[in-house]
């Protein structure tokens, strides 16, 4: 029999605990810090592309200047090699910042950190490559093997949803389902036939690994990832620059509307699109905000010293792994986590519909060596 499962609630409990802190974004304050508005109400919400452009505007010291590149990057450029991974070049960059949206998630201070070359990901690992992996080795995940996993609510057939006997009270937008896994993401009437190439979902921290290690990569560290998705920008919310939409494009999939209630579905999506999906950073890598949160190989941790670092790779103990890029689920008004510097946590067994992964390597495999 399976150890009782650790991190079961600890999906759900990462939201209470914020909304239990945190206050919501007044309507139209647009500035991506967080007001002074109703505490806990999660639904207040300027216009979705206006309010993310004043933040943008707003948040970084140095929006109003022309995007600059990172001068400090190494001279080798990013380039694909195999097709699936792309070679990051050794630099140093500004990870977190100083004027942190969310508080208590340890965005902060800013400090610069030194990141050695590394191969990453272009895209989210996939239900089929995922299916692969399956198939080759028979692994069964740890939502398939506990039996449930949490999905969101708004995903769930009313089939589903009469079936279910308990809700977590602080968001009842998080429902524990029976039979839900990576193969039926909201449940036994789900299936992935119609979203092979969409990031997997219902991964924990110990699959991804699992994954990882058969194919002959690994999880980024927390630095890598963030370096990663700031693309060889400095000083920028988003992987593109400081403006959520520029030119009225859509560049992450992440909730439009309402939180929970409405999703106007904007960017073309109500759950997850296809890895391939929206234009790619200036490393070549896809959907590094928005869509499934991603794991990586830190420890949680909310305190930072602000000394430069190289190569850091995160506490050597914790009970929490950290996660990064925010979900289709994001909303400024409740979970402003789609920026390159925000980061959450979830412990190692903990699986859920929003969240998957990528790998990165120090040395590209064998088998994509064309």
């Amino acid at each position: 029999m399976a150890a009782p499962r650790q991190g079961l609630f600890w999906a759900v409990l990462t939201w209470v605990l914020w909304l239990g802190s945190a206050t919501c974004l007044q309507a139209g304050d647009g500035d991506g810090r967080l007001g002074e508005g109703d505490r806990g109400a999660c639904g207040c919400s300027g216009n979705r592309a206006s309010g993310g452009e004043a933040a943008a505007q707003k948040y970084s010291l140095e929006a109003s200047a022309p995007l600059q590149r990172n001068q400090e990057l190494g001279t080798v450029q990013s380039k694909d090699e195999g097709g699936q991974m792309a070679l990051i070049p050794a630099g140093v960059f500004t990870m977190g910042t100083d004027e942190p949206a969310i508080q208590q998630d340890g965005e902060w201070p800013a400090r610069r950190v030194h990141v050695g070359s590394f191969y990453m990901d272009r895209y989210e690992v996939s239900n089929a490559e995922f299916e692969k992996f399956v198939n080759a080795t028979g692994y069964l995940t740890e939502a398939e093997r506990f039996g449930d996993s949490f999905v969101f609510e708004g995903m769930l057939s009313e089939q589903v949803k009469t079936g279910i006997q308990q809700a977590v009270a602080a968001a009842p937008w998080w429902m524990p389902v029976k039979g839900a896994n990576w193969r039926h993401p909201e449940g036994p009437d789900s299936d992935i036939s119609n979203r092979i190439d969409h990031p997997v979902l219902h991964v924990s921290w110990n699959d991804a690994v699992a994954f990882c290690t058969w194919a002959g990569k690994r999880l980024p560290t927390e630095a890598e990832w963030e370096y990663s998705c700031r693309g060889g920008l400095e000083n920028r919310l988003f992987p593109w620059g400081n403006k959520l939409h520029p030119r009225g494009q859509h560049y992450a999939n992440i909730w439009q509307g309402e939180f929970p209630a409405s999703n106007t579905e904007e960017d073309g999506y109500k759950g997850t699109a296809p890895v391939t999906a929206f234009p790619p950073n200036g490393y070549g890598l896809y959907n590094m905000v928005g869509n499934s949160w991603e794991w990586t190989s830190d420890w949680w941790a909310v305190n930072h010293s602000a000394d430069e670092t190289y190569n850091p790779k995160g506490p050597p103990t914790g009970t929490d792994r950290v996660k990064k890029g925010g979900s289709y689920m994001c909303h400024k008004s409740y979970c402003y986590r789609y920026r390159c510097a925000a980061r959450s946590q979830n412990t190692p067994d903990s699986s859920a519909s929003n969240l998957g992964f990528r790998c990165a390597a120090d040395t590209l495999p064998d088998y994509l060596k064309g």
